[in-house]
Parts: C-alpha cells; structure tokens; sequence
C-alpha cells in the first residue's frame, strides 16, 4: 500500500489595508510576520502564489500587526524607510528566496535591471530565471520586486500592474 503524505493545513490571517493605489491585502502568520502583501484586484494571483508556496492554505480575516499597518501606512505617507522594519517570511525555492532576500536591499528611490540583480546575487546568466523569482515575490511593495526595470530602464512586468509599478517608482522619487 502506497504511503501518502500529508501536509498540514496552513492557517494565516488576511487584512485590508487602503493605500493611495488600491487596497493592499495582508497576509499574516501567528507570529505576526507578513507572508503575502498584494492588491485586492489580483487576489487570485496571490492565493495561488501562497498555495504554490505553502500548499493548502485557510486564510481568516484577521487585523496584521498595529506596527505593519502603521509601517505601511507612513511609506505610502512619503516615510519610505519604514519597510524596513516590517517582519517577514517567505517560502520558495532557495533561488526564489535568494532573489527575494537580495530585492530588499534595493534601496528606495533606486532600480535595478533583472541583469545587475542576476550579478548581485553571483548568477550573471540567470537573468530570467530572476524575472521569474520576481514575478512570483509573493510580498509586494516590502520585497520591492517594483525597483527591477528593464536593462534600457523600461518599466517591465509588475504583478500589481505596470501602472500601480509607475506610482510606487514615482513615489519614491525615480523619474519614469
């Protein structure tokens, strides 16, 4: 008899949070880390990136952190340096988290080709494989997979929508 295995249930909380380019849908664990931030009008898409991720997953609404909220609420205010402060976590291939990890240390107000990210991360040939990590960041806006461009600086790919990528760029001073 075939032996199978079972994958527990993942249970994380879901909040909405308004922001100046739509309402931004947070997903939370037990611990209070971020597991999931994107919009409400490409909720499919997120839950199929965390059940990519995670497998089975049962989302409750349940409020993130006050601190999260806050954090979020002052960067779309203009205080940009708050994303560093909120707690994360991400599941995903080592590459993915690779990635994922290195796109937080773009900082504000500066972008990157998918080319210098794939060097940055010691990859150089790997520059679609970074497009793919990128498109599939399950923590939009805190991982900031919006401050990867083209190599001729063109606004490429961005699962919110390339016109939600321009307001982020441009609210964080880069001229698009």
């Amino acid at each position: 008899m075939a032996v199978r295995s079972i994958k527990t249930l993942e249970r994380f909380g879901l909040d909405r949070l308004p922001t100046p380019i739509g309402i931004a849908l947070l997903v939370t664990d037990a611990q209070g880390a971020l597991r999931a931030l994107d919009w409400h009008d490409y909720e499919h898409r997120m839950r199929e990136l965390l059940r990519l991720h995670y497998g089975a997953v049962d989302l409750n609404d349940q409020p993130a952190p006050t601190q999260m909220r806050t954090a979020l609420s002052r960067y779309f205010q203009g205080d940009l340096g708050q994303l560093s402060g909120i707690a994360w976590r991400i599941a995903g291939t080592p590459f993915q988290q690779k990635v994922w990890t290195a796109l937080a240390q773009i900082p504000a107000g500066t972008t990157m080709s998918y080319g210098a990210m794939a060097a940055r991360i010691d990859m150089p040939k790997a520059i679609r494989a970074v497009g793919h990590a990128n498109g599939s960041n399950p923590i939009s806006v805190v991982l900031p997979c919006h401050r990867l461009i083209g190599a001729d600086g063109s606004l490429v790919k961005y699962g919110g929508g390339l016109e939600r990528k321009r307001w982020l760029l441009r609210h964080e001073g880069v001229e698009v």
